[in-house]
């Protein structure tokens, strides 16, 4: 299909540079508030190029012609998540303040399907913006991991790892990205995953209380993932083997090549 050469695509890089010029910001009052460390800032300032640089790419392949108030509410929802990344960097050299790591999580978490209403609503629904959705949350899913893990254990970061792995296994065996059917369990269970994370990394309860919480979300997950695993091998079995080709009269070999090719 032909490109639209008329297409401009200032408008969208605009919005994806003020959001990182809010994420500074962002990082700017947090460091002056708490005092933050080199781990912080840098680790504040990556997620920030970071999330810049990935969406200005992914707008400049999609070419949407507006950046969309989904896309900005999900925006919103980095900017707190770069925020929380911050924090959790820095929170190997002092524990940053309980009630801004909190605060900061539970509002991104809070936002998380609002993107998606947004969209619905004003019509705006795109791959380009479930796909940014996707990846907000997964990385905060993984920060939040990296965070926990420090208090009880390794263990934790398998919570965070989970969806990464998926993605490196789909590398190797194509069958696990073929689509999956709407699941409401999916959905449910991975949105207790922040909740069960923010609950065990606040702390505010005893020790085995919080190993419980985090060995609850890491137990729904994997059974969430084993789930849909086993749907797509089975999925991948139950397809029907490509028909094969009748015999014809032997093709010159310059026109085989171009068709095998």
């Amino acid at each position: 299909m032909a490109r639209n050469n008329t297409y401009d695509a200032r408008p969208p890089q605009r919005e994806t540079a003020v959001g990182a010029a809010v994420q500074v910001l962002l990082l700017a009052l947090l460091g002056t508030a708490i005092g933050m460390g080199t781990a912080g800032w840098l680790s504040g300032l990556a997620f920030a190029f970071a999330t810049w640089a990935v969406l200005t790419r992914a707008l400049g392949r999609t070419r949407p012609p507006s950046f969309g108030p989904a896309n900005r509410v999900t925006l919103g929802r980095a900017t707190l998540v770069g925020g929380v990344t911050a924090l959790v960097a820095d929170s190997f050299r002092s524990a940053p303040p309980v009630s801004l790591l909190v605060g900061l999580t539970a509002v991104a978490l809070l936002l998380d399907g609002v993107d998606g209403q947004v969209a619905r609503r004003t019509g705006t629904s795109t791959a380009l913006g479930a796909r940014f959705d996707m990846e907000v949350d997964a990385f905060l899913i993984l920060v939040l991991s990296v965070h926990v893990a420090a208090g009880l254990g390794p263990w934790v970061l398998l919570i965070g790892g989970m969806r990464y792995g998926f993605v490196a296994a789909a590398r190797v065996w194509p069958w696990l990205t073929a689509p999956l059917p709407p699941s409401t369990a999916r959905k449910t269970v991975a949105a207790l995953q922040g909740v069960l994370l923010l609950v065990a990394g606040a702390r505010l309860l005893p020790d085995a209380v919080n190993t419980g919480v985090a060995l609850l979300a890491l137990g729904l997950l994997a059974w969430s993932f084993g789930r849909d695993v086993l749907w797509l091998w089975h999925t991948s079995r139950r397809r029907p083997p490509t028909p094969a080709r009748p015999a014809a009269a032997p093709e010159p070999t310059t026109v085989r090549a171009l068709v095998t090719r």
